[in-house]
């Protein structure tokens, strides 16, 4: 099974949007969704804080800012699981 995480942080408006998105496609593809919240731990601020949301796909990151369903659906799909394509397109 795939594992998606999401760094985010606390009063994060984009944050919630893409929480919102992530949460829709696993509801459609299922994966193990995994919450890291960035907030006080200086090693995480300092790599994402500019950037996040941020999303990694089995430990590959692959959407900033903004997550695309259909291109989140696509690289969980690109595996050849049901309804799945040859080749996965995101929006990094």
């Amino acid at each position: 099974m795939h594992r998606v995480v999401l760094f985010h942080a606390q009063g994060c408006h984009l944050c919630e949007v893409a929480l919102d998105v992530v949460r829709d496609v696993q509801a459609e593809q299922p994966f193990v969704l995994e919450l890291v919240d960035i907030g006080g731990v200086p090693e995480l601020e300092t790599a994402y804080r500019e950037r996040i949301p941020v999303v990694e796909l089995d430990g590959v990151e692959v959407f900033t800012y903004h997550v695309s369903r259909d291109g989140l659906l696509a690289r969980l799909r690109a595996d050849g699981s049901p309804g799945g394509q040859d080749v996965a397109q995101g929006n990094m």
